[in-house]
């Protein structure tokens, strides 16, 4: 059985939003609400300043906050790890966007909590989430961790950093993020929409 991850190289992100656009587009994503948003930072100060552009979703998380507390079993995991939301199930109570730390669940306008999918239904047709298969740069990995050979396995190996966003809450994800400037030197930051 796979399990399923994501790694997405911030050296080679232009924040073009490519992907986001993607996302929108495959999964019908009503306007103002995202499945995946990209966040600018500005390191350093002047002269000496850079941007890092850094895409944040769904982190479908090893251990995920969001499943346990669903009254209803809407939220639940499968067995390749993918963290899901069954709209039929989903009373819109909103349990699991209070418990998810990485704020990638919202509300629907249908009425049921939405969030990115790592396109399952893609995957299912034995092809890559539509942000990873459209980026321009190729910074978008996707694949099994078991599997040595995948290439998200590859990305993480031979990046010469690799991160997850807050590392200490135990959630596991499965997004990560290679080759991060060091936080030192951060000045601003802010997110970015393209709807």
């Amino acid at each position: 059985m796979p399990r399923y991850a994501m790694a997405i190289d911030l050296s080679l992100c232009v924040g073009c939003a490519a992907c986001a656009v993607a996302c929108k587009m495959e999964n019908e994503v009503p306007p103002g609400v995202f499945n995946l948003w990209i966040r600018e930072r500005e390191l350093g100060t002047y002269p000496d300043l850079a941007v890092e552009f850094r895409p944040e979703q769904c982190l479908h998380c090893e251990n995920p906050p969001c499943v346990p507390v669903c009254p209803t079993g809407a939220s639940y995991q499968t067995q390749e790890g993918l963290v899901l939301v069954d709209p039929k199930k989903c009373i819109a109570c909103g349990a699991c966007v209070a418990a998810c730390p990485y704020d990638a669940r919202y509300l629907h306008p249908a009425g049921y909590v939405s969030k990115c999918t790592f396109c399952a239904h893609r995957i299912e047709q034995g092809r890559l989430p539509a942000c990873v298969e459209t980026c321009p740069t190729f910074c978008r990995t996707f694949g099994d961790l078991d599997d040595p050979e995948s290439p998200v396995s590859r990305s993480l190996r031979e990046a010469g950093r690799v991160d997850v966003l807050r590392p200490e809450l135990g959630t596991k994800p499965k997004l990560f993020y290679l080759n991060a400037p060091s936080k030192k030197g951060l000045t601003q930051e802010r997110e970015v929409h393209h709807d």
